[in-house]
């Protein structure tokens, strides 16, 4: 006996709302870390912020459209709440300025542009329309986070490094981004399934090019972009040890000491990794 295409939807529509689950405490550890340290350390508001605003987005549209939304519901809704308590935990412990700067971010984007989006298309659209709007925004975001990964594959690419790109978490997106694009294309929604092409195609080539670089040999140190003001990568000139700072051997030549956050390296791993999370949402 077939079974009916609305049943298939129903099951990868319940195999990514356990992946997604999975995907939306990956962050534990890193939260762990911040209340352990009690400092945020350097990691970004900016993913969590991003992720919360996204399941605003599709909790909205799955209300809107009624119809075999429950497992949007379900799974964007436990979203909420674990990147509430992300953000409660981050402004506890952030520096002054990065709490200020994540409490307008949030006002900015979670209140009011979420608020101005709500009440234009609850009073300016009615019907079939108010869903195609809410739809086209829906789109629109999501293929703007799942665009996110690439400044995390052009590092790769530039470092010939896949320390920050783990290919579980590549694989687990990438699976993730599978399962929804099923379950819009099965139910016929495409502002569901367009989306996560864009995520599978992206999940794709992190896998492609962790096998293409795990294995590199770099012939210098690897030194990555700063992402955190705080973290001072000074080049050395020597490699003659120095015996104080700035140097000079007889020979004129002069070593500089390398000034490292003994935490940077962690905490940029983290925002990198905390990035390609936010693109796992529905």
């Amino acid at each position: 006996m077939a079974i009916h295409h609305e049943t298939w939807a129903f099951v990868f529509g319940l195999l990514g709302n356990v992946i997604s689950f999975m995907v939306f405490l990956a962050p534990l550890p890193t939260f762990y870390q911040i209340y352990k340290k009690k400092s945020s350390e350097g990691f970004q508001s900016l993913p969590y912020v991003v992720a919360l605003f996204s399941s605003m987005l599709w909790i909205y549209y799955a209300f809107v459209k009624k119809d075999a939304s429950l497992l949007l519901i379900t799974i964007n809704s436990f979203g909420c709440v674990i990147e509430t308590i992300y953000l409660a935990i981050f402004l506890v412990y952030a520096p002054s300025k990065t709490r200020l700067w994540t409490i307008k971010l949030l006002l900015m984007l979670n209140v009011f542009g979420f608020g101005a989006m709500l009440l234009s298309t609850l009073y300016l659209t009615t019907g079939s329309k108010r869903l195609t709007v809410i739809g086209w925004i829906c789109l629109v975001f999501n293929i703007s986070v799942f665009a996110a990964p690439l400044c995390i594959m052009k590092r790769v690419i530039k470092t010939k490094s896949v320390e920050f790109m783990p290919f579980s978490l590549s694989f687990s997106l990438t699976i993730n981004a599978v399962m929804w694009f099923f379950y819009g294309l099965l139910l016929k929604d495409y502002y569901i399934a367009l989306p996560n092409t864009l995520g599978f195609l992206f999940g794709i080539i992190q896998m492609v090019l962790y096998l293409i670089y795990r294995n590199a040999k770099k012939d210098e140190p690897m030194k990555l972009e700063e992402l955190n003001s705080h973290i001072i990568n000074v080049g050395k000139l020597s490699r003659m040890e120095p015996s104080e700072p700035n140097h000079a051997t007889k020979n004129g030549t002069v070593t500089e000491i390398t000034i490292e956050d003994p935490n940077g390296k962690e905490t940029e791993e983290g925002n990198l990794k905390n990035i390609m999370n936010s693109a796992s949402n529905v």
